[in-house]
């Protein structure tokens, strides 16, 4: 036997001759119906390769262990009732920190032709248990009755994250407004500070914060009289940290994805058109019989 028909003894895929194969109006609008629904598939299955896949997941530790156990807070107050010269920052935690009047990267704009003040700044706090709050205490002389009423614009923990698909409370207190609560009140937000972790396609990761807020407004008195109000920010950090994850989906997954849908959905039609010819054809043969 010639080697060339010995080698063709291993084709599994044996060819029919076009003379014994007959072609119907019925194969051919599955075909092209089949050409189409593949097509479909084929492009659904790209725009889910191309996309990338958002995984979030919940574990026990510190994940930015080179920040020194340090926090960077951004924080924008205005306070439209109270003199520059009056507003002050002071920062206060569990390790012994006690800072009043914090000055460092901090500016104070003016409002309402000086009655008021905007204060941004930007600082650290350690990661314990502390507070900071916006007051008159680093003032030189204290006011009789502060106005406290105020409008919070910003206050974030961590790296900034631009991700349209993560919706967190990033600036959960961005856009509180207490400019009808009572001019002589304190005002205590509980924030609950969870740590977060953004990872990009490339490994690059980033580290922000999100949190949960809860607030009271409250007139204090102690026996010497009323008390002066403050903005207290009142912080705990939560022991679980929430990381979210970029993933595409591998190649030879999107392979074997198409590979499935030409090949089920060709089996399949042929299945279908298959049995649509052999009823077409034994209703033919019926037919015949009560004519003869």
């Amino acid at each position: 036997m010639p080697e060339e028909f010995r080698i063709q003894g291993f084709d599994i895929y044996r060819k029919v001759p076009k003379d014994l194969t007959q072609p119907t109006y019925t194969g051919a609008f599955i075909s092209i119906l089949c050409c189409f629904f593949i097509l479909f598939l084929f492009l659904s299955e790209l725009t889910g390769f191309i996309a990338t896949e958002l995984v979030n997941e919940l574990y026990v530790d510190d994940p930015d262990k080179d920040s020194g156990g340090k926090i960077e807070v951004s924080l924008n107050i205005s306070l439209p009732h109270l003199h520059c010269d009056l507003v002050g920052l002071d920062i206060q935690d569990e390790m012994g920190r006690h800072e009043v009047g914090h000055i460092d990267n901090s500016m104070k704009i003016p409002l309402n032709q000086g009655g008021g003040c905007r204060f941004e700044g930007e600082f650290t706090i350690n990661k314990v248990p502390g507070n900071f709050h916006v007051s008159t205490h680093s003032a030189t002389a204290q006011p009789q009755s502060p106005d406290m009423t105020h409008n919070i614009h910003k206050l974030a923990f961590g790296e900034k994250l631009q991700v349209k698909k993560i919706q967190g409370a990033f600036n959960a207190l961005g856009g509180a407004d207490r400019l009808s609560s009572n001019p002589l009140a304190s005002h205590d937000y509980i924030l609950k500070i969870v740590p977060t972790v953004y990872e990009d396609l490339s490994g690059k990761q980033r580290f922000s914060y999100q949190y949960t807020v809860a607030n009271k407004e409250y007139v204090a008195y102690s026996h010497t009289g009323r008390i002066i109000p403050a903005i207290w920010f009142r912080y705990d950090l939560s022991p679980i940290t929430v990381k979210y994850t970029e993933r595409r989906q591998p190649v030879y997954r999107f392979i074997t994805t198409i590979c499935a849908i030409v090949g089920g959905t060709f089996t399949v039609a042929g299945i279908i058109d298959s049995c649509i010819f052999t009823a077409s054809e034994a209703w033919k043969k019926i037919q015949i019989g009560k004519m003869s």
